[in-house]
């Protein structure tokens, strides 16, 4: 016969509420521990301590930029702050005085060739063979990217299509506007399929309907996996389409991260002007107001 004392209906729910007590009291580090880690998306460009110098004019000091895979990052910063002159190194185009740049893990200047096969670029102060067609140029930007034939002139439709130049391939490049000449070498520049599209003022000169097209085209290609580093002085384009910015003046980073992380509770360009000095009152021109006949 079983001596063991008889548990009540009372000591029994005592019991239980202990146990399950027990179990919702637990350390922070094991609940730290059940949680998921969050995963950061590699890095796809790693710019550390880069600088340049024109004669006695430093034009880049120091600067260290880290962009992500998957990211629609925006370059900001006055003029002659040196943000054409960081992505000139970042793409291969200027060799910095100082510093090392990788761009998915290969050294730009120590292996040139295989770094540009992953980036599409859009340099500034663009220079075209402007005595091709718009067709040419294509076939010419695709076959120097190793596509074969088919290839080129499938993607060359797709993209015309795609930037509403079908009816513009016909004729020279020279003949194009600014904003249709941005275009045509924004397709060339995207026809490889790169992995990272660098892209110097890309909607300068761009109207506003082809600005949204443009803008649309590269937010898929975010979506889609692909890479996006642009420069820009619009601020509110940088604020709507770009989900990362860096703030350079003088040739250093002020500020970068996420575009929460960089304006805090100020709009991304009242954060801008404050890190670039501030506002500027004009003072003594008082004989602006007195107008002549």
């Amino acid at each position: 016969m079983d001596s063991s004392p008889q548990e009540t209906p009372k000591t029994a729910t005592i019991r239980t509420n202990s146990q399950s007590a027990a179990k919702a009291v637990t350390s922070p580090a094991a609940e730290s521990a059940k949680k998921p880690a969050v995963i950061e998306a590699p890095i796809v460009i790693a710019a550390r301590g880069l600088v340049k110098r024109f004669g006695h004019n430093v034009a880049v000091s120091d600067l260290d930029l880290t962009v992500r895979a998957g990211s629609f990052y925006g370059m900001v910063g006055p003029n002659g702050a040196g943000k054409t002159t960081t992505l000139s190194m970042i793409t291969g185009l200027l060799r910095p005085a100082a510093g090392n740049i990788t761009v998915h893990g290969i050294d730009v200047w120590a292996r040139p060739n295989e770094a540009k096969r992953v980036m599409g670029v859009l340099p500034d102060r663009l220079r075209l063979f402007d005595r091709l067609s718009g067709a040419q140029l294509l076939y010419y930007a695709g076959t120097l990217r190793g596509l074969d034939n088919d290839t080129v002139r499938s993607r060359s439709a797709d993209l015309a299509a795609a930037f509403g130049l079908e009816d513009a391939l016909n004729r020279l490049v020279a003949d194009y506007s600014a904003g249709m000449t941005k275009k045509i070498a924004l397709a060339c520049a995207m026809i490889h399929s790169p992995r990272v599209l660098v892209l110097d003022e890309p909607f300068e000169s761009v109207d506003p309907v082809s600005a949204v097209n443009v803008t649309e085209i590269l937010q898929k290609y975010v979506a889609a996996g692909g890479t996006v580093v642009l420069s820009s002085h619009g601020m509110d384009l940088i604020q709507r389409v770009c989900d990362h910015v860096a703030i350079i003046v003088q040739g250093r980073v002020l500020a970068a991260g996420t575009i929460d992380e960089v304006r805090g509770s100020k709009s991304l360009e009242d954060r801008f002007v404050e890190l670039a000095g501030g506002r500027k009152v004009a003072e003594g021109m008082e004989w602006l107001h007195n107008f002549s006949d």
